[in-house]
């Protein structure tokens, strides 16, 4: 049993550092909008605020939040403590969709930009392929998801290299601003669709968190308990997928932020799931946040693509773990 007032302080700082970085980053930037002008309605501080800022940092809350998520579910499945979002390819598939539309010049399908479709397309397929094959002449393993999910990830990475290497200059330029990954600000419908789906997500992991625990110790532990291993593990795919493909789709690649985020809270909270997966999103979120206001203001009136600053941040971080932690990080 979680002991219930270190479960909700943890996650209670866990969400403390989330809402701070909701209500100070989007104040923070080169130009110096104000709060109270702002809710006085005066510009240009109400549309740098409400329509620049506020979007781009709820995005990046989403986006960090469901990368964390979408890291845990997958180091829980594949008992892998090196799965990211990356590992069963779902990231890559949707790379090579958004590719495909910007080297064939494809701009919007009805109110969507085409890239953002055909992210999401190019994910949905990758899932599809990876289950219809893991799951085919027995029953499903954390092996075979591995396996499958890392041979598709290749095949798309060398599809998007073709593709790259063929285009032109324009064109290559855009593929690899976007393979870079970056928070832009979206509308408040879009956002609002984004958070269903991700709460959604998230609901799901928080039931399936005692599951979760089991399945991370072994698949014949679980099974002995009564846990449906082919459907627990469908649905961990399927959730984590999900995650990552919805915000991959409208940011593009953004990495370590589902790597480092678990296992630096693993050091602190354990590696119960029930304390896990909660804590995993805000902190994830609340990390990204933090990462792209240092991406639009380091450099600024020029920006910085928030998945080099998440590499930047997060690479010595993690080596730092490794050093630090080893035996807590492999717990």
């Amino acid at each position: 049993m979680v002991d219930r007032r270190r479960f909700w302080f943890a996650v209670g700082a866990a969400v403390l550092f989330f809402v701070l970085a909701l209500v100070l980053t989007p104040l923070i930037g080169s130009s110096g909008a104000t709060l109270s002008r702002a809710w006085a309605g005066l510009s240009p501080d109400k549309e740098i605020l409400f329509q620049v800022r506020l979007p781009r940092v709820l995005l990046a809350g989403l986006a960090g939040g469901a990368l964390a998520l979408a890291g845990v579910v997958f180091q829980a499945l594949l008992r892998d403590a090196l799965a990211t979002p990356y590992t069963l390819g779902v990231q890559s598939g949707a790379a090579l969709g958004a590719v495909i539309a910007i080297c064939f010049g494809w701009r919007t399908v009805g109110w969507f930009p085409a890239v953002w479709i055909s992210g999401f397309i190019g994910a949905a397929i990758t899932i599809m392929i990876v289950v219809g094959i893991a799951s085919e002449g027995r029953r499903m393993s954390s092996f075979t998801l591995l396996l499958t999910g890392v041979t598709i990830n290749s095949i798309c990475m060398a599809g998007i290299l073709f593709l790259h290497y063929t285009a032109g200059f324009t064109q290559s330029f855009t593929i690899v601003r976007w393979l870079m990954g970056g928070i832009d600000s979206l509308p408040y419908p879009t956002l609002g669709v984004l958070a269903v789906g991700v709460a959604v997500g998230v609901g799901f992991a928080v039931m399936k968190s005692n599951q979760l625990n089991l399945l991370s110790v072994g698949e014949d532990w679980a099974a002995t308990r009564g846990v449906q291993l082919s459907s627990l593990m469908l649905i961990c795919y399927l959730l984590g997928s999900f995650l990552t493909a919805s915000i991959t789709a409208l940011t593009g690649p953004i990495g370590f932020i589902g790597l480092i985020v678990p296992h630096a809270l693993r050091m602190v909270v354990g590696a119960d799931h029930r304390l896990l997966v909660p804590t995993s999103f805000c902190v994830g979120g609340g990390f990204l946040m933090l990462c792209d206001t240092v991406a639009r203001t380091a450099l600024a009136p020029s920006e910085i693509p928030v998945g080099v600053m998440t590499a930047m941040l997060g690479g010595p971080f993690f080596i730092w773990l490794l050093r630090s932690g080893r035996r807590s990080l492999w717990a």
